[in-house]
């Protein structure tokens, strides 16, 4: 089952792939797709979470109460964190020779840095060199995943070099 859906996966990505194969090499394609799906996913759950399941209010858990848009973001993170890694692992960076649980383990430090990376580019360019938001939004996007692919590519999913 799994082995289908991945077939399937990257026989729809690859579809796609020649008229972008002058440009970049199929895995930068592949982690373009896969990396847009699971971030359109992403705000999609974030979306729904916020305005209905939470209904736009804050989450009482007893002993801490989180504001509804922090925990949308968890929700949604929950959703897109296992997926996108299930991507990146068995659709872009299949050459890995790393067993799974430190793939895994690097990808969430990578995600925690991606996440910081974003924040502080953010203020930097808004509050520091005040740049409007969408743009700076744009520039730390481009920043964190040109970061990201080449952490993941070279670190996360690393594969063994052949001499």
């Amino acid at each position: 089952m799994v082995r289908m859906a991945k077939k399937w996966i990257i026989s729809f990505i690859d579809f796609f792939y020649p008229p972008f194969s002058r440009f970049m090499p199929l895995q930068t394609f592949r982690y373009a797709a896969c990396g847009g799906t699971n971030t359109l996913l992403d705000i999609f759950i974030f979306f729904i979470s916020f305005n209905f399941i939470l209904h736009k209010q804050d989450l009482d858990l007893g002993f801490i109460v989180i504001k509804p848009h922090v925990a949308s973001f968890l929700i949604s993170f929950c959703v897109s964190f296992p997926i996108g890694f299930l991507l990146m692992r068995n659709v872009v960076f299949t050459q890995s020779t790393l067993h799974g649980r430190v793939q895994l383990f690097r990808y969430f430090v990578l995600v925690m840095i991606c996440l910081l990376l974003n924040y502080i580019f953010i203020k930097l360019f808004v509050e520091q060199f005040h740049i409007y938001p969408t743009v700076a939004k744009i520039l730390t996007t481009i920043i964190v995943v040109s970061f990201s692919y080449l952490t993941q590519k070279n670190y996360t999913f690393k594969a063994e070099q052949r001499q």
